[in-house]
């Protein structure tokens, strides 16, 4: 057997597999004595039939299957000692025919080679870092929605100023039916708060969506429609008014504030604000990061500049799934997969260059730092080390969980990395601001 490589381009190669009979030969004839052993055929005891018989009935087949588990192995075999970095899989080159009873079998594979390119993080970028601050307003509105939430409700039969109502959004047109609590003060416009003043249980008030709300991204929350929807969204909605009630606002004493944060957590409104705000801003950071996270991404993406093998990988396409693609699919599949394509390969160049590893000691804090959380949010607040061992040792024994932590792992690695290196401009905003970046209004 001979393999040899043929370098087409710097980013496609053809490698010929030359297979001789002696190569295949022995185990060809394995088979069929196999074969032979256990074969039924009419007219002959079983072992007993004529080789030339299983030859002539199996023997092509064999030959078939044999040779190519010789080609699937030698072929490997060869891209593992050349190093050779491919992307998708060797395609083979299509012949008329083959002639398997020729001494010598030719193969020729194709392959779409990874491109070689340098990432440098330390390049000049348009990427902002945010920090996000919980402003007075914010502050203030969450001050007004915890009294609310622990306040009396009282019953009312019909609307007035500073109630809230219970009910749901529809628009059959466009499949709306988004159950909510509303008070009047969410709505832009004070003609339309002044609309529901008088209605009663059962009532139902026809909203026009364009301008209904001083943030169109509210449509989101209150409608569930997507974002690309809500800007521009001019349609009519209905609310029908299910139940009408008042707050009788909790008073912010200390006994609120035990039941909020534990026996002398906080002791005055300045407590209560500082606590909100050291919480919300923990949040907001969790945001903020996932968003440089998302803009570097974006910024390798546009400013690495490397060719990739396009006109093999649009074939590869074509037969990797489970039903042939035409050459028009491949094209579009290739169109939406080629960023994600472009940045893994970034991705394990930053990997490799920076000797990022997932370390399985790393995986068991990660996961016990999470399930620590979990516990919490349910009210168990110091659960023992066995407690949480014992959970990590379930979780990490799902190969599927280990495989979506250490994503989360190398992510957060990932995310170290670019602070320290990704020159980035920081800038300060309120939350709401933030949202309109996200979203890219601003």
């Amino acid at each position: 057997m001979n393999i040899t490589k043929e370098q087409v381009d710097a980013l496609n190669a053809v490698v010929k597999v030359a297979i001789t009979k002696e190569d295949y030969a022995d185990k060809v004839e394995k088979v069929l004595a196999d074969y032979r052993k256990n074969a039924s055929i009419p007219g002959f005891r079983k072992g007993a039939v004529p080789m030339s018989l299983i030859q002539k009935q199996y023997g092509k087949a064999i030959q078939a299957e044999e040779v190519n588990k010789l080609l699937q192995k030698s072929l490997n075999d060869f891209l593992v000692e050349e190093k050779l970095d491919i992307l998708g899989n060797p395609l083979p080159k299509v012949t008329e025919s083959i002639d398997w009873d020729a001494d010598k079998l030719t193969f020729e594979f194709e392959l779409g080679l990874a491109p070689e390119f340098n990432v440098d993080l330390g390049a000049k970028t348009s990427v902002v870092q945010y920090k996000i601050v919980a402003d007075d307003a914010l502050l203030n509105e969450q001050v007004e929605r915890i009294q609310k939430q622990y306040g009396k409700l009282i019953t009312e039969t019909e609307v007035k100023d500073g109630f809230e109502m219970n009910g749901t959004f529809t628009n059959e047109e466009k499949g709306i039916n988004s159950p909510a609590l509303i008070s009047l003060d969410i709505f832009k416009d004070k003609k339309t708060a002044k609309s529901f003043i008088g209605k009663k249980v059962g009532d139902v008030v026809t909203l026009n969506t364009k301008g209904l709300f001083d943030d169109d991204h509210k449509l989101m929350d209150y409608l569930k429609v997507s974002h690309d929807d809500v800007h521009g969204l001019d349609i009519d909605v209905n609310f029908t008014i299910e139940a009408i009630q008042s707050v009788e606002k909790a008073e912010l004493n200390q006994e609120l504030f035990d039941k909020l944060f534990g026996e002398g957590a906080v002791s005055s409104v300045e407590d209560l604000k500082g606590k909100i705000k050291e919480d919300a801003e923990l949040q907001f950071a969790q945001q903020a990061d996932q968003k440089f996270l998302n803009d570097v991404t974006d910024s390798l993406v546009e400013t690495t500049k490397f060719d990739l093998p396009a006109t093999f990988l649009k074939k590869w396409i074509q037969t990797v799934g489970e039903n042939p693609l035409t050459a028009e699919q491949a094209e579009e599949e290739f169109a939406k997969s080629e960023k994600g394509l472009r940045y893994q390969l970034i991705e394990n160049k930053i990997i490799v260059a920076n000797d990022l590893q997932v370390k399985f000691e790393e995986l068991k804090d990660f996961t016990a730092g999470l399930i620590k959380q979990q516990m919490a949010q349910f009210g168990q607040l110091n659960p023992t080390d066995e407690e949480v061992d014992g959970i990590v040792t379930r979780v990490l024994s799902n190969q599927d969980e280990i495989k979506r932590i250490s994503d989360q792992v190398m992510s957060t690695k990932m995310l170290n990395l670019f602070k320290e290196n990704v020159k980035a401009k920081t800038k300060e905003v309120n939350y709401q601001d933030f949202i309109k970046a996200m979203y890219g209004e601003m």
